[in-house]
């Protein structure tokens, strides 16, 4: 297991989820939740994100259907994961697939009381808690970082 700090985000139309580790990579928290609608200024609010964190890596939840493939969110993703990495470099961004993380997170947090409407504000900082979770235990279990990098334009 590589030692660092990671951040994660999952992307989202109107909001983008962040989360961090500690630099064992032991335990994801939330960061918080960066307005989605203007993308040159949620790119800009992630590069602040990543000079006051200064994690080894980003990790982009992909979006993709429960058969695997990918549609139009996935390919959405693709391009804003791009536009990180060229903004972040030399700071490695992966994508990571995502499938099942919102659920995941809205059953979390109802089941520690959070009302939906409430919840809505948090829940993509939560998804983004569980996208990295299962980087690390992903990255635990193989030895190798999780997904799949993200190249940039030379």
């Amino acid at each position: 297991m590589r030692r660092g700090r990671r951040l994660a985000v999952d992307v989202g139309d109107a909001r983008i989820g962040v989360a961090s580790c500690d630099p064992d990579g032991l335990l994801a928290t939330p960061v918080e939740t960066v307005p989605g609608r203007d993308v040159p200024a949620a790119h800009r609010r992630l590069r602040q994100l990543v000079e006051e964190y200064e994690p080894i890596e980003i990790v982009v939840g992909l979006p993709r259907s429960l058969s695997g493939t990918e549609g139009p969110a996935a390919k959405k993703v693709r391009s804003f994961a791009r536009t990180l990495a060229q903004g972040v470099k030399p700071v490695p961004v992966r994508l990571v697939d995502e499938r099942m993380t919102t659920v995941t997170a809205t059953a979390g947090l109802r089941a520690s009381g959070v009302k939906a409407k409430k919840g809505r504000s948090v829940v993509d900082q939560a998804a983004a808690v569980v996208i990295l979770q299962n980087a690390l235990e992903s990255e635990r279990v193989s030895g190798r970082p999780p997904g799949e990098g993200v190249e940039t334009i030379v």
